[in-house]
Protein backbone atom coordinates (compact mmCIF):
# COMPACT_ATOMS: atom_id res chain seq x y z
CA UNK A 1 0.00 0.00 0.00
CA UNK A 2 1.32 3.35 -1.17
CA UNK A 3 2.17 5.87 1.57
CA UNK A 4 -0.39 8.44 1.67
CA UNK A 5 0.78 11.81 0.76
CA UNK A 6 0.69 15.08 3.74
CA UNK A 7 -2.01 16.72 1.60
CA UNK A 8 -4.71 14.21 1.77
CA UNK A 9 -4.19 13.75 5.13
CA UNK A 10 -4.62 17.80 5.65
CA UNK A 11 -7.86 17.63 3.34
CA UNK A 12 -8.86 15.04 5.54
CA UNK A 13 -8.10 17.09 8.99
CA UNK A 14 -9.39 20.08 7.39
CA UNK A 15 -12.71 17.93 6.65
CA UNK A 16 -13.05 16.44 10.00
CA UNK A 17 -13.29 19.92 11.50
CA UNK A 18 -15.33 20.96 9.28
CA UNK A 19 -18.13 17.90 10.00
CA UNK A 20 -17.42 18.43 14.10
CA UNK A 21 -17.96 21.98 13.72
CA UNK A 22 -21.50 21.68 11.88
CA UNK A 23 -21.96 19.16 14.72
CA UNK A 24 -20.59 21.01 17.37
CA UNK A 25 -20.90 24.86 16.54
CA UNK A 26 -21.38 26.18 20.22
CA UNK A 27 -19.68 23.12 22.74
CA UNK A 28 -18.47 24.55 26.14
CA UNK A 29 -16.51 22.76 28.57
CA UNK A 30 -18.08 20.57 31.02
CA UNK A 31 -15.64 21.28 33.76
CA UNK A 32 -17.11 24.10 36.39
CA UNK A 33 -14.48 27.02 36.34
CA UNK A 34 -15.35 30.42 37.05
CA UNK A 35 -11.24 31.68 37.08
CA UNK A 36 -8.67 31.27 35.57
CA UNK A 37 -7.24 29.54 38.63
CA UNK A 38 -10.84 27.27 38.94
CA UNK A 39 -10.17 25.82 35.50
CA UNK A 40 -6.43 25.55 35.75
CA UNK A 41 -6.97 23.43 38.72
CA UNK A 42 -10.10 21.62 37.30
CA UNK A 43 -8.12 20.66 34.60
CA UNK A 44 -5.49 19.21 35.94
CA UNK A 45 -8.11 16.74 38.10
CA UNK A 46 -9.56 15.94 35.07
CA UNK A 47 -6.56 13.88 33.54
CA UNK A 48 -7.74 9.97 33.25
CA UNK A 49 -11.01 11.15 35.13
CA UNK A 50 -14.88 12.14 34.24
CA UNK A 51 -14.93 15.36 34.07
CA UNK A 52 -18.63 14.41 35.95
CA UNK A 53 -16.67 13.44 38.48
CA UNK A 54 -14.49 16.09 39.00
CA UNK A 55 -17.06 18.62 38.80
CA UNK A 56 -18.63 16.68 42.20
CA UNK A 57 -15.39 17.45 44.20
CA UNK A 58 -14.52 20.92 43.28
CA UNK A 59 -17.18 22.82 44.38
CA UNK A 60 -16.07 22.06 48.06
CA UNK A 61 -12.82 22.06 47.23
CA UNK A 62 -12.72 25.54 45.96
CA UNK A 63 -14.98 26.74 49.13
CA UNK A 64 -12.38 25.29 51.12
CA UNK A 65 -9.33 26.70 48.66
CA UNK A 66 -10.88 29.49 46.75
CA UNK A 67 -7.69 31.14 45.06
CA UNK A 68 -3.95 30.02 44.84
CA UNK A 69 -2.98 32.07 48.15
CA UNK A 70 -5.41 29.85 49.96
CA UNK A 71 -4.43 26.29 48.34
CA UNK A 72 -1.11 27.20 48.66
CA UNK A 73 -1.10 26.78 52.39
CA UNK A 74 -3.75 23.65 52.20
CA UNK A 75 -2.36 20.37 53.45
CA UNK A 76 -1.84 18.18 50.76
CA UNK A 77 -3.06 15.33 53.02
CA UNK A 78 -6.21 17.53 53.51
CA UNK A 79 -6.71 17.75 49.75
CA UNK A 80 -6.22 14.65 49.15
CA UNK A 81 -8.91 13.19 51.51
CA UNK A 82 -11.34 15.56 49.60
CA UNK A 83 -10.58 14.67 46.09
CA UNK A 84 -10.42 10.80 46.77
CA UNK A 85 -12.87 9.81 44.48
CA UNK A 86 -11.17 10.53 41.86
CA UNK A 87 -8.13 9.05 39.71
CA UNK A 88 -4.66 9.71 40.75
CA UNK A 89 -6.18 11.70 43.87
CA UNK A 90 -2.27 11.45 46.08
CA UNK A 91 -0.05 13.10 42.72
CA UNK A 92 -2.67 15.36 41.64
CA UNK A 93 -3.17 16.80 45.62
CA UNK A 94 0.19 17.12 45.61
CA UNK A 95 0.37 19.19 42.44
CA UNK A 96 -2.56 21.96 43.33
CA UNK A 97 -0.52 22.97 46.38
CA UNK A 98 2.42 23.26 44.75
CA UNK A 99 1.16 24.64 41.74
CA UNK A 100 -0.59 27.19 44.14
CA UNK A 101 2.85 27.87 46.28
CA UNK A 102 4.34 28.51 42.48
CA UNK A 103 2.12 30.53 41.41
CA UNK A 104 2.10 33.18 44.93
CA UNK A 105 6.50 32.54 44.68
CA UNK A 106 6.78 33.68 41.19
CA UNK A 107 3.51 34.51 39.74
CA UNK A 108 2.18 37.44 42.27
CA UNK A 109 -0.81 34.68 43.05
CA UNK A 110 -1.76 34.83 39.61
CA UNK A 111 -2.17 32.17 36.84
CA UNK A 112 0.60 32.84 34.06
CA UNK A 113 -0.41 33.70 30.37
CA UNK A 114 2.01 32.11 28.24
CA UNK A 115 2.72 28.53 27.95
CA UNK A 116 6.33 28.19 28.95
CA UNK A 117 5.24 30.25 32.50
CA UNK A 118 2.26 27.43 32.30
CA UNK A 119 4.35 24.55 31.66
CA UNK A 120 7.23 25.13 34.62
CA UNK A 121 3.75 24.96 36.91
CA UNK A 122 3.77 21.43 38.69
CA UNK A 123 1.47 19.09 37.61
CA UNK A 124 0.73 21.35 33.92
CA UNK A 125 1.58 19.95 30.55
CA UNK A 126 0.54 21.27 27.18
CA UNK A 127 -2.66 19.69 27.10
CA UNK A 128 -3.48 21.94 30.10
CA UNK A 129 -2.02 24.68 29.31
CA UNK A 130 -3.41 24.76 26.16
CA UNK A 131 -7.19 24.73 27.57
CA UNK A 132 -6.30 27.19 29.95
CA UNK A 133 -4.50 29.70 27.53
CA UNK A 134 -7.38 29.27 24.76
CA UNK A 135 -10.54 29.56 27.58
CA UNK A 136 -9.03 31.90 29.84
CA UNK A 137 -6.45 34.41 27.48
CA UNK A 138 -8.02 33.49 24.37
CA UNK A 139 -4.41 32.47 23.06
CA UNK A 140 -4.26 29.83 20.90
CA UNK A 141 -0.78 28.25 20.99
CA UNK A 142 -1.41 24.30 20.24
CA UNK A 143 -4.54 22.17 20.53
CA UNK A 144 -5.57 20.53 23.60
CA UNK A 145 -4.56 16.52 22.89
CA UNK A 146 -6.40 14.62 25.21
CA UNK A 147 -7.27 10.61 25.19
CA UNK A 148 -10.50 11.57 23.03
CA UNK A 149 -8.42 13.85 20.51
CA UNK A 150 -5.44 11.21 20.48
CA UNK A 151 -8.37 8.03 19.41
CA UNK A 152 -10.08 9.99 16.82
CA UNK A 153 -6.78 11.53 15.10
CA UNK A 154 -4.90 7.68 15.37
CA UNK A 155 -8.52 6.17 13.87
CA UNK A 156 -8.16 8.96 10.87
CA UNK A 157 -4.44 8.31 10.50
CA UNK A 158 -4.15 12.40 11.38
CA UNK A 159 -1.35 11.10 13.64
CA UNK A 160 0.69 7.33 14.32
CA UNK A 161 2.48 8.92 17.05
CA UNK A 162 3.25 6.82 20.16
CA UNK A 163 1.78 9.23 22.40
CA UNK A 164 -0.84 12.31 22.58
CA UNK A 165 2.26 15.03 23.18
CA UNK A 166 3.79 13.74 20.32
CA UNK A 167 0.01 13.76 18.64
CA UNK A 168 -0.15 17.46 19.11
CA UNK A 169 2.68 18.28 16.82
CA UNK A 170 1.60 16.10 13.83
CA UNK A 171 -2.06 17.58 14.06
CA UNK A 172 -0.53 21.22 14.58
CA UNK A 173 1.62 20.32 11.10
CA UNK A 174 -1.56 19.55 9.35
CA UNK A 175 -4.25 22.00 10.77
CA UNK A 176 -4.41 25.71 9.14
CA UNK A 177 -3.83 27.48 12.59
CA UNK A 178 -7.49 28.86 12.59
CA UNK A 179 -8.57 25.69 13.39
CA UNK A 180 -6.76 24.46 16.54
CA UNK A 181 -8.89 26.66 18.78
CA UNK A 182 -11.97 24.44 18.30
CA UNK A 183 -10.44 20.60 18.31
CA UNK A 184 -9.89 19.96 21.81
CA UNK A 185 -14.26 20.95 22.87
CA UNK A 186 -15.96 19.98 19.47
CA UNK A 187 -13.73 16.94 19.19
CA UNK A 188 -13.96 15.28 22.53
CA UNK A 189 -17.83 15.60 22.34
CA UNK A 190 -17.79 13.48 19.27
CA UNK A 191 -15.56 10.72 20.88
CA UNK A 192 -17.79 10.02 23.72
CA UNK A 193 -21.08 10.34 21.50
CA UNK A 194 -19.64 8.62 18.82
CA UNK A 195 -16.52 7.73 18.34
CA UNK A 196 -16.03 5.84 21.51
CA UNK A 197 -12.79 3.63 22.81
CA UNK A 198 -15.16 0.83 23.14
CA UNK A 199 -17.64 -0.09 20.17
CA UNK A 200 -18.19 3.05 18.33
CA UNK A 201 -20.88 3.77 16.14
CA UNK A 202 -19.20 3.26 12.81
CA UNK A 203 -22.42 2.95 10.78
CA UNK A 204 -24.04 6.24 11.88
CA UNK A 205 -20.69 8.48 12.07
CA UNK A 206 -20.47 11.61 10.16
CA UNK A 207 -16.74 10.85 9.01
CA UNK A 208 -17.42 6.94 7.67
CA UNK A 209 -16.76 7.98 4.32
CA UNK A 210 -13.56 9.64 4.98
CA UNK A 211 -11.74 7.43 7.40
CA UNK A 212 -9.66 4.88 7.27
CA UNK A 213 -10.82 2.77 10.17
CA UNK A 214 -14.36 2.23 9.58
CA UNK A 215 -15.51 -0.70 10.80
CA UNK A 216 -12.00 -1.70 11.80
CA UNK A 217 -11.98 0.72 14.75
CA UNK A 218 -8.44 -0.53 15.83
CA UNK A 219 -6.79 -0.85 12.72
CA UNK A 220 -4.58 2.18 13.75
CA UNK A 221 -5.28 2.93 17.21
CA UNK A 222 -3.78 0.33 19.89
CA UNK A 223 -4.66 2.92 22.65
CA UNK A 224 -0.86 2.58 23.62
CA UNK A 225 -0.48 6.43 24.13
CA UNK A 226 -3.77 6.20 26.42
CA UNK A 227 -2.34 3.36 28.63
CA UNK A 228 1.42 5.49 28.89
CA UNK A 229 -0.20 9.02 29.81
CA UNK A 230 -1.59 7.06 32.60
CA UNK A 231 2.07 6.27 34.08
CA UNK A 232 2.43 10.49 33.99
CA UNK A 233 0.63 12.43 36.64
CA UNK A 234 0.79 15.75 34.24
CA UNK A 235 -1.74 16.59 32.10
Amino acid sequence: MPRETKKLKRERGIETCRRLHALYPHVESALDYRSAYTLLVAVMLSAQTTDAAVNKVTPELFKRWPDPVAMASASKAEVGELIRTIGFWRAKARHCVEMAQMLVADYGGEVPNTMNDLVKLPGVGRKTANIVLNKMFDTVDGIAVDTHVYRIASRLRLTSAATPLAAEQDLLALLPRKLWKDVNEEWIHFGRETCSARNPSCETCPLADICPSFEQPNRWFKGGGEKNSRRRSSS
